[in-house]
């Protein structure tokens, strides 16, 4: 098993896709290392990839707003991250070989943080790792076990932000999460 230090060193040198080449910052991760609870998204947006820190913007306010009414704050009581670690240009989606070239620095921080809960914010975060014809309309929400780990998945903030009238079942499964955490977790949120 890698050390964080040894993960980081490697991820902020990678070469390993085209989105080396346009990036401001390799857009790590934040939060608690230790965390039981980590959110996935899919890739840094302008804003995070100008301050190497993921979900910065405005989705990343709106997150940090919504989950602050369920106890979770970044730098006390959970870690996230993205697939992949650099800004795929104008924002678009990454493609299946940027995931690839990036899916094992996600592993890694699985491995490292060891979370009891994982939280996919979007439907390509649920695609990679809950299972990959996932449909965030329809199973947002829902509980998935794989190894020991709870594994679901939300609406992206950025989804809410063009479509504010998905936040009322964001809502509902924010309390899902909440219950999750109290059923599963051992530090007090």
């Amino acid at each position: 098993m890698m050390t964080w230090e040894e993960l980081e060193r490697q991820c902020l040198a990678c070469q390993r896709c085209a989105l080396a080449d346009s990036r401001t910052h390799v857009v790590f991760g934040a939060g608690q290392r230790d965390a039981e609870v980590m959110f996935v998204g899919e890739g840094p947006g302008e804003h995070e990839d100008l301050q190497g820190e993921p979900f910065v913007g405005r989705g990343g306010l709106l997150l940090d707003e919504m989950l602050s009414l369920i106890g979770l704050y970044r730098q006390k009581n959970f870690y996230i991250c993205n697939i992949v670690k650099c800004r795929p240009p104008k924002n678009r989606d990454p493609l299946n070989t940027e995931q690839d070239a990036c899916i094992g620095y996600l592993r890694e921080q699985i491995v490292l943080v060891r979370p009891k809960l994982i939280i996919c914010l979007g439907r390509i975060a649920a695609n990679r790792l809950i299972h990959d014809d996932y449909k965030i309309t329809k199973e947002h929400g829902q509980w998935v076990e794989r190894d020991g780990v709870f594994y679901t998945a939300i609406y992206h903030p950025a989804a809410l932000l063009r479509d504010p009238s998905k936040k009322p079942e964001t809502f509902v499964d924010l309390r899902s999460i909440r219950e999750k955490i109290r059923q599963v977790c051992t530090h007090t949120y």
